[in-house]
């Protein structure tokens, strides 16, 4: 588990860091520049931050990894998929689809249910779409995220082998999908039939609810497609489209760490009506 735990941390940083490289010498969208948007640098810091600290706390959750719990099941001859008798390939592309199925459906909740909302704004108040917005999200979503995955992995019995694959499909595939890149139009369209392009996700981000209420996705296209949230395109063109929630536009609640770790405990607001 712990060489495990090292090759996902190094695919992490270099998808992270690759992103980033790209962003700074390809950028689609400039930062926002006004009166009331924070410094790059204030909220780059609590972007990483807010991750540090959510790091530790799915940590002390659960110490062993949702893949020593899958490994630990395993032992214990836990969860559906041993009893089917598939081959050990077929039970981890199941296992795949399954719990980006579940991601899918976690999400949509997340948008829902007003309690788990006031956790999700977190990441959706970023004025900016870019690398870092994949990192930020409040520690007690983390927490609730890993609890719903841990009761997955177990009721399913996914292998260990495809619960390392997963998140590290998963990780890598938020980070390309928010970074702040734009593919050439051929390539985005032949992309956008599988995976959730970067056009897809910043219509997600918008501040118009029934765009923001589309592409649920975190990596394949297809849930979106089969439950009816897909959005091909945004009411206005992609360097246009008004990024976050218009209450959070000021460094205070939007970028500084104590803003992000307070802001699903302060007074609730809408989003921007369309």
């Amino acid at each position: 588990m712990d060489d495990a735990s090292s090759i996902r941390l190094g695919i992490f940083l270099t998808v992270l860091a690759l992103m980033l490289l790209l962003e700074r010498c390809f950028p689609a969208r400039k930062f926002p520049n006004t009166a009331t948007t924070p410094k790059q640098g204030t909220r780059l810091f609590g972007n990483v931050a807010i991750l540090v600290i959510s790091a530790v706390a799915a940590r002390l959750v659960l110490p062993i990894g949702l893949a020593g719990l899958a490994l630990f099941g395993h032992q214990q001859q836990w969860g559906f998929l041993p009893y089917i008798g598939l081959p050990n390939w077929a039970n981890i592309g199941l296992s795949l689809l399954l719990l980006d199925l579940l991601i899918y459906w976690q999400h949509r909740l997340f948008h829902r249910i007003p309690l788990l909302w006031r956790l999700h704004k977190v990441h959706h108040a970023d004025v900016h779409v870019d690398s870092t917005t994949a990192l930020r999200f409040h520690p007690i979503e983390i927490t609730v995220s890993i609890g719903v995955k841990a009761l997955a992995v177990i009721i399913l019995g996914v292998p260990a082998s495809a619960v390392i694959l997963f998140e590290i499909l998963l990780n890598g595939l938020a980070i390309f999908n928010h970074a702040n890149i734009r593919l050439s139009p051929t390539l985005e369209r032949i992309t956008r039939t599988i995976l959730v392009t970067q056009i897809l996700h910043r219509i997600h981000h918008s501040q118009i609810i029934s765009e923001s209420n589309s592409n649920f996705g975190s990596s394949i296209v297809w849930w979106d497609r089969l439950f009816g949230t897909y959005s091909a395109q945004a009411s206005k063109a992609d360097n246009d489209i008004d990024i976050g929630l218009g209450e959070y536009q000021d460094a205070k609640h939007n970028a500084k760490l104590w803003g992000l770790l307070r802001m699903p405990f302060l007074s609730q607001k809408p989003f921007k009506k369309e």
